[in-house]
């Protein structure tokens, strides 16, 4: 390094005239130079002679105007390629502020790479933030389009149902199911009011069952405080006894009547009652859009209008099939209510005879076969409430 840095100080020091010609320099001025330029670099420590030798290369160095410096190896991209202007203006800021100029010179390229992450760390985090917002979007559309097709609906549905009120418009009749539909709907009111008598009667009998308990109790009391009427007394408290016990009896199963006809009506009456009103809505949709249909048939027939009527074609067929399918449900789920309530009904009916009759006729142990007769359980006196593992 020594020897190209003579070399190029002896070249530096080759003087010119005004005409341009080189003067002539014995070959001993030139080694004495070099040499007194050897000892000048000899003298320097450390850091100071690495600087001065890196300067004074880059001052009688090669033209670096048409140069350029590539950071990275073999087939790097264009981004890593530093104009020489750069190095220049690096070179000139630590002269000024007495830095080194390779230490800006790694800085600047330092700065550069830590640019280039940051451009890619914006580019991904962009990337899925626009990825959420195309989801986000998607959903908002989606929920606007159901929003859409149920205003429609309800639109024609709306306008169906004032022409039907108002006698304007045509309506779907199945004769056969909708006297059957009626049938039922006024069996379920009688059915009811049963059920609200039946209780009301469980109600004024526990309440005399009650009352017989406490009289037999003031019977049983007074006959041992009334040595002179102990007899009368004791008969009076054995008969409410009895009667209380055959009481408890008769609610049991008064009780399972209730139970069973609650049943009956607020459950499988109600479940084919909301089959019926999802029938009626289905046959109210299909008029809707049966009309809208006609509508548009008696319209104009360019290219517009058949379009529109092949939509409305194809929402009508679904509307038919959806509403030929709830009447078959409702006919099946109609005859399986009318087959379970004679079963349940004449059995409910036969209990109760049987227990009324048994209980005022005295005849305790009929009550008792009766309830044997439908498995029915009573409970122990106090166990009114059930345990916890009954409740799970």
């Amino acid at each position: 390094m020594t020897d190209s840095i003579m070399s190029k100080a002896a070249t530096m020091e080759i003087p010119i005239n005004s005409n341009g010609d080189t003067g002539t320099l014995p070959e001993d001025d030139s080694l004495e130079q070099a040499a007194k330029l050897q000892w000048s670099l000899d003298e320097k420590v450390g850091s100071s002679r690495g600087n001065r030798d890196l300067q004074q290369v880059m001052v009688s160095g090669p033209n670096l105007n048409e140069t350029s410096i590539v950071s990275g190896g073999y087939g790097g991209t264009a981004e890593g390629i530093i104009p020489t202007s750069s190095i220049k203006d690096l070179r000139t800021k630590a002269r000024r502020s007495n830095v080194s100029p390779s230490s800006s010179f790694f800085c600047h390229t330092a700065s550069q790479s830590n640019e280039h992450q940051g451009s890619n760390m914006h580019h991904s985090s962009s990337s899925s933030s626009m990825t959420a917002e195309e989801t986000t979007r998607g959903v908002a559309v989606e929920k606007l389009e159901t929003m859409k097709k149920w205003g429609l609906n309800t639109y024609k549905c709306t306008k169906q149902m004032i022409s039907e009120r108002f006698g304007r418009g045509s309506r779907t009749v199945d004769l056969e199911l909708e006297a059957q539909i009626e049938v039922l709907r006024d069996t379920k009111r009688k059915y009811e009011n049963v059920l609200r008598l039946a209780r009301a009667l469980t109600n004024h009998f526990y309440n005399m069952v009650q009352t017989q308990h406490a009289l037999g109790d003031t019977f049983a009391d007074l006959s041992q405080k009334s040595p002179e009427l102990r007899d009368e007394f004791g008969y009076n408290a054995e008969t409410q006894k009895l009667l209380c016990k055959n009481g408890e009896t008769l609610l049991g199963a008064i009780n399972f009547f209730v139970s069973s006809i609650n049943t009956l009506v607020n459950k499988t009456m109600e479940d084919t009652l909301m089959t019926i009103k999802m029938y009626e809505n289905a046959r109210l949709e299909f008029d809707a859009y049966r009309s809208d249909l006609e509508e548009l048939s008696m319209g104009p027939r360019d290219a517009v209008a058949m379009a529109r009527i092949d939509a409305a074609q194809q929402q009508y067929q679904v509307q038919k099939d959806k509403y030929e399918r709830l009447r078959s449900d409702v006919t099946i789920k109609l005859k399986f209510l009318e087959e379970n309530k004679v079963k349940v009904m004449h059995k409910q009916l036969l209990l109760f005879h049987n227990a009324i009759s048994a209980y005022f006729a005295g005849n305790q142990q009929q009550l008792e076969q009766t309830l044997k007769q439908f498995n029915i359980k009573l409970r122990p006196p106090g166990a009114d409430k059930p345990s916890w593992l009954e409740e799970q």
